[in-house]
């Protein structure tokens, strides 16, 4: 039976909920004070990636913090006043970093995820850029053997999982990146992932498609929501009362403020990450390089080359940082010594982490037709369709096609 559904955030995971809600025949009205694609899902590094099954936390983690924080050029920053807030994310991820919860949640996420380009394929064909999505694989490259060494377990949840690798060495790194250059001596090539060429393009093509196929989008910002006995009753925006009948909460790195008014409180953490891309860099890539020492991904785009990374702690509200920028483009200078960086642009966007690296995906706990679909942190574009379709079966009452228990917002 079809529904009055709301969702509320316009970013690749609410866009791609509310394109399957709409072909099962639901009235959908998305809401967000920014326009589609305008937020995280502006930004990202593009990749599409159903084998990033291996969580962020890993046993260890804790003795690599303050490696990382020192580090000027490092992975990792906290911003000073920010730090006791987030401490209980950060133990919560000290927690979900032991061997038997790392093999947990590997084993949640690889069939979520697996299904990206299967569930984003229906989405980009009907909105005619099935070109966006390259499947071309992406290239792992450690500048040596110890570093590739040292990241056994998480290339271990992967291949166990049946991510397809292929190892490389410093000519086959050489092969397939030839830009890249020397001073690699090991890696992977993973030829079942691939990009997308424009995040943005793909978040805002989805959205007009939604509009053509008789979905609706408000611009207003979502103030409070009234909460009746019977569920959700209306949204207090910017511009009013609008009635709620459904509602779907996608709201991203804001999200744990709307669950809170069904009474589920969730760890939720926006994790800034920041992009440089270069315009004209001078040269292309055949495909991704993932540069896990730096932990980052250089993209071939086609607004030019980007370098998207950093882990930056500071909650939502603070101005960005681009001295975080700054340390992608070091980077950037140091992998490619050659690069044209004329009208290079930076950018920074909050990723909305959960400290187990799982998202929240399913049914409110106590409160009838309420469903989240946030927390994705860094697989928030390779989780968007997949996610969507999971919701579309959830309120559909269609067996899942994954396990969704290991999403639920009660295990917190």
């Amino acid at each position: 039976m079809a529904k009055n559904i709301t969702i509320i955030g316009a970013g690749i995971v609410g866009i791609a909920t509310a394109s399957y809600l709409r072909r099962d025949g639901h009235d959908v009205t998305v809401v967000d004070r920014l326009a589609p694609g305008e937020y995280c899902s502006f930004g990202n590094a593009g990749i599409l990636s159903p084998g990033s099954c291996a969580p962020q936390a890993m046993p260890g983690v804790l003795g690599k913090v303050p490696g990382y924080l020192s580090d000027p050029l490092g992975p990792l920053a906290i911003r000073p006043g920010h730090f006791f807030k987030a401490l209980p994310w950060f133990l919560r991820l000290v927690g979900a970093s032991r061997l038997s919860r790392v093999e947990q949640i590997a084993d949640a996420l690889r069939p979520l995820l697996n299904q990206t380009f299967d569930a984003y394929m229906p989405l980009v064909r009907q909105a005619g850029i099935p070109d966006i999505i390259r499947q071309t694989g992406y290239v792992v490259a450690y500048s040596t053997r110890a570093g590739l060494q040292g990241d056994a377990l998480p290339w271990k949840l992967r291949r166990d999982r049946g991510v397809l690798m292929e190892a490389l060495d410093a000519d086959g790194i050489r092969q397939k990146v030839p830009q890249l250059g020397s001073g690699y001596e090991a890696g992977w090539y993973l030829p079942e992932q691939g990009y997308v060429t424009n995040p943005e393009r793909l978040t805002k093509t989805l959205a007009a498609q939604f509009q053509k196929d008789g979905g609706r989008i408000l611009r207003r910002n979502v103030l409070d929501i009234e909460v009746s006995p019977d569920g959700p009753r209306a949204l207090v925006t910017d511009s009013g009362l609008l009635p709620v009948e459904t509602l779907v909460i996608c709201a991203g790195s804001h999200s744990h403020d709307f669950t809170a008014k069904f009474g589920d409180g969730v760890p939720l953490e926006a994790e800034r990450g920041y992009h440089v891309t270069y315009s004209d860099p001078d040269f292309s890539l055949p495909m991704p390089v993932f540069l896990p020492e730096q932990k980052v991904f250089v993209t071939p785009m086609e607004m030019g080359l980007r370098i998207a990374g950093q882990s930056e702690f500071a909650g939502n509200d603070a101005e960005a940082n681009y001295a975080r920028a700054d340390v992608l483009a070091a980077q950037m200078r140091q992998l490619f010594p050659g690069i044209r960086q004329t009208d290079a642009t930076k950018w920074m966007g909050r990723r909305p982490s959960m400290p187990d690296s799982l998202p929240v995906i399913g049914p409110a706990s106590h409160v009838p037709n309420v469903w989240y679909a946030f927390g994705h942190g860094h697989v928030g574009l390779c989780g968007g369709a997949p996610t969507g379709r999971l919701v579309a079966d959830l309120i559909a009452g269609r067996p899942p096609n994954v396990d969704v228990a290991p999403f639920s917002v009660k295990r917190f």
